[in-house]
């Protein structure tokens, strides 16, 4: 106990309350069933206090004290506590991060305690078949059937159809990257509920309280979800700078070199439970409750957007800017940039700088090699976008057929498909072929002109006149994605 927080105290969550006396806090569980638990039963709560004390240990020893045993004036037992040492309020990270303290060496001694911690986590079959790409599809499900009473009463019904749509879309197409996840060892017995309001930051490190112990199955999560949840605490905090950091910091701390993707779909969730927690505390009369929940399911719905997996086809004709419009946009959007120049050369056995000029439709651009190039280009995107990477496709795309095809694999693996077509006045097209240098593309203006004349119709792209600035011509090509996303 501090000078500055009263001697004694109470606090309510959803699930319990937590009774601050002098140097000690005892945490009672609430005779209640919220459906994702039922603490009704007194020899439950009794089982899931001794849990809590077992699980917590492994990041706070020194703060679970053990079980106490509440009896009545004739001794008889009426319920169990969970006794812990009281922390200091002014050193609760959410404190802290409300009056703007300097977190940077704190976030980073965090991501490194739970970085540590999770090396050492439990892992093995049974963790694992909670962190397949169903298991993670049913926690959502799970969440969705208890929010919906709260549509119209307390959400926006239009925005918890569309979370639950890009949440089941993400999910459809992404079953490898869970696999990997798994076969990497990135699924564990974890925290589960890692919030800023649970940890406290004392001159001798990060104690970390007060994790899920209720159901194991809901501990038994991606390391990277774990953590997310803590990153999305501080982005609702207003500080999403340090939720950034503190993944960041985890990745190097723990060699996770997860999608951009499978990140934001983590902190959506992360942020959705939260959504459903709020909702029960409105039902249990809250009056705060309601606005957060609201600012949670905004919350769930911006990361969503950014996380969802897409594939961009960049075309047009010889000299029409494609390659470098496609190089910008991949930069920008963090995504896998696959260009049909590189890959065509790659199957021929030559190397991509080399040049190896051809006659339109001959030698290694006959046909048969277009195809196959195309094909590997088609299995390529393929296999990223099911691993949650964004894909930028750089090739002509004159051909309809081959259009046809990479759509199908967009679809196959529930990706957001975008056409941008380069465009640019016949001279400024062949002043571009006569003058560049350094690039993988063969083709001159001959070949232009005869790639023209067989180029098939492509109504659905947007058009992009590059004949300004690649600057500006990036900035068009962004805005059009940001608005068909």
């Amino acid at each position: 106990m501090t000078g500055t927080q009263p001697w004694a105290a109470v606090r309510e969550t959803h699930s319990g309350a937590v009774y601050f006396a002098g140097d000690r806090a005892w945490k009672l569980k609430k005779p209640v069933d919220l459906g994702f638990l039922d603490f009704t039963d007194p020899h439950v709560r009794e089982e899931v206090c001794r849990r809590e004390v077992e699980l917590n240990r492994r990041l706070a020893p020194d703060v679970y004290l053990g079980v106490a045993a509440v009896t009545g004036p004739d001794g008889a037992l009426c319920d169990h506590l969970v006794a812990m040492r009281r922390m200091p309020d002014e050193r609760r990270l959410s404190t802290l991060v409300q009056r703007h303290a300097p977190l940077g060496a704190v976030i980073r001694a965090l991501a490194r305690r739970i970085a540590v911690f999770h090396a050492s986590a439990e892992r093995g079959p049974a963790v694992d078949a909670d962190g397949t790409r169903d298991a993670v599809r049913r926690r959502w499900r799970a969440s969705f059937s208890q929010v919906r009473p709260f549509h119209a009463v307390v959400l926006d019904p239009v925005k918890a159809t569309e979370i639950e749509k890009r949440a089941e879309v993400f999910l459809a197409g992404r079953e490898p990257l869970f696999t990997r996840r798994i076969a990497g060892h990135r699924v564990l017995d974890g925290h589960g509920d890692l919030i800023a309001d649970d940890i406290f930051c004392l001159d001798d490190g990060p104690r970390v309280l007060d994790c899920l112990e209720f159901d194991d199955h809901l501990r038994h999560v991606d390391g990277l979800d774990d953590v997310a949840f803590l990153a999305m605490d501080l982005e609702r905090l207003g500080a999403p700078e340090l939720g950034t950091d503190l993944l960041d910091a985890y990745a190097e701390f723990s060699g996770d070199d997860a999608p951009p993707a499978l990140r934001h779909h983590y902190l959506a969730y992360r942020a959705f439970v939260r959504v459903k927690v709020a909702c029960l505390r409105h039902a249990q009369g809250d009056p705060a409750a309601a606005d957060l929940a609201r600012a949670y399911a905004d919350l769930t719905l911006r990361h969503l957007r950014s996380g969802e997996v897409r594939l961009v086809l960049v075309g047009g004709l010889p000299g029409a800017g494609k390659s470098t419009v496609a190089g910008r946009l991949a930069d920008k959007l963090g995504a896998t940039l696959l260009q049909s120049d590189r890959v065509r050369k790659e199957l021929a056995g030559i190397d991509p700088g080399q040049h190896a000029p051809a006659g339109y439709r001959q030698g290694i651009y006959a046909p048969e090699w277009t195809a196959r190039t195309y094909h590997e280009l088609t299995r390529r995107a393929g296999e990223l976008l099911g691993l949650g990477e964004t894909v930028v496709l750089d090739a002509s795309w004159t051909s309809a057929r081959e259009r046809n095809a990479i759509s199908a694999t967009a679809e196959r693996t529930s990706s957001r498909l975008a056409a941008v077509r380069c465009v640019a006045p016949d001279s400024l097209r062949g002043q571009r072929l006569a003058t560049r240098t350094g690039s993988l593309s063969d083709a001159g203006t001959v070949v232009g002109r005869e790639m023209a004349a067989d180029d098939d119709p492509w109504p659905s792209a947007f058009q992009l006149d590059t004949a300004d600035t690649v600057d500006r011509a990036t900035e068009r090509a962004l805005a059009y994605l940001a608005e068909n996303s």
